[in-house]
């Protein structure tokens, strides 16, 4: 047996989703290779050979895969995919777009999200917002799956030495073309990898209040960003922030929960993270359920408070 990993890179280094994928990799057995596609990516390709377990990396590059558009990237995977008997990526905005594609066009079931791999055939996956987990057996010859990367340790990073091999890629199929970005352009961590998140709700009451109660607490912390989806749907921040099971799911050693209520959607994308602070004037909120540390206390007083003892 020998799985495939979709690497997320930025055409020069590796995404840590990605080494959380390996990881989920390995446990399914046998070999580990990881696809990098995109245009001018040797060096990602040169970071991915270094991640241990895996033991080769296959580099396609071209033009037509600088921004790795999910048609065309799907293409690459599938003139592989016969070579394997598992093809694994993250379950990121990317990872959700690509594999289906892929899964479709083998006439495959994907396994979506998976937390936890008990063999080569079957694994874990939570449904019901996370209320259940459902333990299911791929009986396909190749198993498609995306990963949540919050349940699997990261890869250790710089000691592998993998073979790396360059395939021509796949001409461009013309299903699709990138017209415009807009990119977050942020100094603060990324969120699905920040190591410490403060997260405002609703009961912030405005963009303006959100940016007055919860920048400073995370610039003190050193933190990311995120929010409820209340506080998205209300314009608060932008959608990149939402934490939850419609928006990113993150597990940071801290996890700082202001003002929001903690509806099961919310719940599900935060409660693996290592500890968990509430901060709510409701003490019959939700969240405090799943809190390690929880604050009955209005945020408005509460937070400044918190910022001036970090100082």
């Amino acid at each position: 047996m020998t799985a495939l990993v979709i690497a997320e890179h930025d055409h020069q280094s590796i995404k840590a989703a990605t080494s959380h994928t390996v990881t989920a990799a390995l446990a399914c057995g046998g070999e580990v290779h990881i696809l990098v596609a995109g245009h001018q990516a040797a060096g990602a390709a040169k970071a991915a050979a270094q991640i241990t377990g895996v033991t080769n990396v296959i580099h396609m590059d071209a033009p037509h895969l600088e921004h790795q558009l999910a048609e065309n990237l799907a293409d690459q995977i599938l003139a592989l995919a016969n070579n394997y008997s598992h093809i694994l990526a993250p379950a990121t905005a990317s990872g959700k777009n690509v594999l289906p594609r892929v899964a479709a066009m083998l006439d495959v079931a994907q396994i979506s999200i998976i937390t936890k791999v008990i063999s080569p055939d079957t694994f874990e996956r939570p449904i019901y917002a996370g209320n259940a987990i459902a333990t299911v057996q791929a009986t396909d010859a190749i198993k498609i799956l995306t990963v949540q990367t919050t349940a699997f340790e990261a890869a250790i990073t710089n000691t592998g030495s993998a073979q790396i091999k360059i395939k021509s890629a796949i001409h461009d199929g013309g299903h699709s073309q990138l017209v415009h970005r807009d990119l977050t352009v942020s100094a603060r961590p990324e969120l699905s990898a920040a190591k410490v998140v403060v997260s405002g709700g609703r009961a912030l009451g405005s963009a303006e209040q959100y940016q007055a109660i919860m920048e400073p607490l995370a610039d003190k912390l050193g933190a990311a960003l995120g929010a409820s989806r209340a506080a998205v749907d209300a314009g608060f921040v932008p959608n990149d922030y939402q934490v939850g099971q419609t928006g990113q799911i993150v597990a940071p050693d801290l996890y700082i929960a202001v003002g929001i209520s903690g509806a099961i959607q919310h719940i599900a994308g935060m409660k693996d993270s290592r500890v968990i602070v509430a901060i709510n004037k409701d003490p019959d909120a939700p969240i405090f359920a799943v809190a390690d540390y929880g604050l009955v206390a209005d945020l408005f007083t509460a937070v400044p408070e918190l910022i001036a003892e970090l100082n």
